[in-house]
Order: structure tokens, then C-alpha cells, then sequence
């Protein structure tokens, strides 16, 4: 069941994620996977940085930050959207 929870966090903010970036990668699957992503590349932006988690979400003694990982899939995706559209992404 946790992990069944994790799916659906990862889904949203990857979908959040997305659409902050004004770039969709694709469907429920692809948002899950830009989710995932985006919370081990939040998380490694905050540690390099020297940030604390907000709104982090305990789940089966792992916390998943969800502002971060909201924050890593806008990363992520407008990086996919700069590399799979060139400078055409950027002018918009």
C-alpha cells in the first residue's frame, strides 16, 4: 500500500512539475517517472545547497519532499524540452 501511495505523490508532482515547465513528456506513466526524477534531483539540489526539506512526506520511513521534487521535474522537463525541441523551446 505505501508504495502504491509513493506511485500517486510521484505522479502529481511530476505532473506539477510539467506543467510548470510548459512541457509534457507524456502521460500518467511518464509523470510518475519525471516525478521520481524530480525528487532525486530536488533532493541533491537541496543537499548542495544546504536546504531542509519542505512539505516533506514520510512513507514507510522514507521522506519524499514534495516541493522539491515539484521543483526537480520543472528542472527536468524544460531540460528534456530544451533538448528534444533545440532553441524553438526557448522562444516561446
Amino acid at each position: 500500500m505505501d508504495f502504491i501511495l509513493l506511485l500517486i505523490i510521484a505522479a502529481i508532482c511530476g505532473a506539477i512539475g510539467q506543467s510548470i515547465a510548459g512541457y509534457s513528456l507524456g502521460g500518467c506513466l511518464i509523470s510518475t517517472v519525471v516525478g521520481f526524477i524530480g525528487a532525486l534531483i530536488g533532493k541533491w539540489l537541496a543537499a548542495k545547497m544546504g536546504l531542509t526539506y519542505i512539505i516533506p512526506v514520510e512513507i514507510n520511513g522514507e521522506m519524499f519532499p514534495i516541493i522539491w521534487s515539484i521543483l526537480g521535474s520543472a528542472l527536468f522537463a524544460v531540460s528534456i524540452g530544451i533538448f528534444a525541441k533545440g532553441r524553438e523551446y526557448l522562444k516561446k
